[in-house]
């Protein structure tokens, strides 16, 4: 498909009367472009979403979670945006599975687990929220870590990306529909586990931006050439000195053939 004209007002502009980017489509980038909502209060998060409104996902980590608490779901389920509630989950089994049912009542759509605090903590967190409407990933190796620090610092002799691996599939095992994972293992775990298992690609970095702490970046167009579902992207997009227009233009990207 031909890339669109990126505006600054919020919309995605066609050439040539071309439709819409979620008309006769098969493929819809903001369908699968997560934005990471990585502010300090509630009052910046509704700036944030009001300032990029064709965001239809959007992330909500442990900053702003703590910072306004359900608040900010409720704000963002007014305004029908779907919810990845990024929170990490690591506990012994039972405070992780309570937890994780009250997660389920929000009405989120996704909800991470640490698939390091192991099999029964994850078994817990995916019994707790079965019969809802929101999914549970399992979070196998940040993209803050290398090689290096799991053999130095954890003592994980595996490879990073047979660690990632063996933990997605243990995840999987134990009841997760997904994992998440960068995208230097993302086309490995979706040979091994198959096409229903939602892949999940964090660290993404668009064309011309700044890695910063992330060690392993992947550009839009090549974690979803790998096998990723979704892609999270944060300071790219909000950091952007027009965030509207930053978007447009990762959806762009993305829409290139």
């Amino acid at each position: 498909m031909r890339s669109g004209i990126v505006t600054s007002d919020s919309s995605i502009a066609l050439d040539n009367g071309t439709a819409s980017l979620s008309e006769g489509n098969a493929f819809d980038p903001r369908d699968c472009a997560i934005v990471a909502a990585d502010v300090s209060s509630l009052a910046d998060a509704i700036a944030l979403v009001e300032a990029v409104p064709q965001v239809r996902w959007w992330k909500v980590g442990l900053e702003l979670f703590t910072a306004a608490g359900p608040a900010v779901l409720e704000m963002l389920a007014e305004r029908q945006k779907r919810i990845f509630l990024d929170l990490k989950l690591h506990d012994i089994p039972n405070t992780v599975g309570r937890a994780a049912a009250v997660v389920a009542g929000y009405g989120v759509d996704l909800l991470t687990v640490h698939a390091a605090g192991g099999r029964a903590m994850v078994a817990a967190a995916a019994e707790a929220i079965a019969g809802s409407s929101c999914q549970l990933l399992a979070i196998s190796v940040l993209t803050s870590h290398t090689n290096r620090q799991l053999a130095r610092e954890l003592h994980v002799s595996l490879e990073l990306s047979d660690y990632a691996l063996q933990l997605a599939l243990m995840a999987r095992e134990a009841g997760c529909a997904g994992a998440v994972c960068s995208g230097e293992e993302v086309a490995h775990l979706r040979r091994v586990c198959g096409a229903e298992f939602v892949l999940v690609t964090p660290g993404i970095r668009p064309r011309g931006t700044a890695a910063g702490d992330q060690k392993r970046v992947f550009t839009p167009v090549a974690a979803r050439r790998a096998g990723a579902d979704y892609l999270v992207v944060g300071r790219p997009i909000t950091q952007a000195a027009d965030p509207a227009a930053a978007f447009a233009s990762m959806c762009d990207e993305l829409s290139q053939p």
